[in-house]
C-alpha cells in the first residue's frame, strides 16, 4: 500500500468514528515526513547509475600494430575488400578527457594516413569521434556516443554519394593488448548496416 492509499484508509476509519481526528493528523504528519526521506534514499542509487566516462578511452593509449580491412565501394553491392597493415599511435590529451590517434599504413593500393581526435563532454557524458585523412585535411562529421559494458557505440548522420546515410562506429573485444573497431553505413534509416571498415589493433610492447 502506498502513502496515498494509507491516508485514504485512515480518513475512512476516522469518518466511522474508529480513530480520533488528532490521531489522523499525527499519522498524516508522520507520512509527510517519510515521503521526502524515501525519495532521498533513492537518489544515491540513481546518481551512482550515471557513468563518468572520461577515462573510457584510456585502454587505447599507446602504440599498436593495426590490421585494416576496407570495403572499396560501400553501399554499392560490391564485395571487394583491401587489406592493409600499419601502425596506430594514440596520445593522451587533457589527462584522458581527449586523445589523438594517428594511423599510418602502406599497401599496394597506396599510402593512407588517418587522424582521429576523440573528445569527452562531461555534461552529456558522451564522446565525439572526429576523423580526417591526409588527402582532405578537414574533420569529418563527429560520431557521438558512449561506452557501456565494455562496448562503445557512436552514431552520426551525413551525406555519402549524394544521399543522407547513418554512420555507426563500434569498439569491441577490448582487452589490455587488443581491440576491434568497425565502421558501418546504413541507407535505410538503421534497419540494416553494411560494415565497410574493420581495424584490429594489437599493442606493441
Amino acid at each position: 500500500m502506498n502513502i496515498f492509499d494509507s491516508m485514504k484508509s485512515v480518513l475512512v476509519i476516522a469518518g466511522l468514528g474508529l480513530l480520533p481526528p488528532v490521531a489522523v493528523q499525527a499519522q498524516q504528519a508522520q507520512q509527510a515526513q517519510q515521503a521526502p526521506q524515501a525519495k532521498q534514499a533513492q537518489q544515491p542509487s540513481s546518481a551512482a547509475a550515471l557513468h563518468d566516462g572520461q577515462h573510457d578511452f584510456d585502454f587505447e593509449i599507446g602504440v599498436w600494430k593495426t590490421h585494416l580491412k576496407r570495403l572499396v565501394h560501400p553501399l554499392s553491392g560490391s564485395t571487394t575488400w583491401v587489406e592493409l597493415n600499419g601502425t596506430t599511435v594514440v596520445r593522451k590529451v587533457w589527462n584522458g578527457r581527449a586523445n589523438l590517434a594517428e594511423l599510418e599504413t602502406d599497401a599496394a593500393s597506396g599510402h593512407l594516413e588517418v587522424l582521429s581526435l576523440r573528445l569527452y563532454d562531461p555534461q552529456s557524458r558522451q564522446w565525439s569521434l572526429n576523423t580526417a585523412n591526409i588527402t582532405s585535411g578537414t574533420l569529418s562529421v563527429p560520431t557521438i556516443g558512449e561506452f557501456r559494458d565494455g562496448r562503445g557505440e557512436f552514431f552520426d548522420q551525413e551525406s555519402f554519394n549524394g544521399r543522407t546515410i547513418l554512420v555507426r562506429n563500434v569498439w569491441s573485444d577490448i582487452t589490455a593488448d587488443s581491440c576491434r573497431f568497425e565502421q558501418s553505413f546504413s541507407d535505410d534509416g538503421g534497419k540494416t548496416w553494411e560494415v565497410n571498415w574493420i581495424a584490429i589493433d594489437t599493442r606493441v610492447k
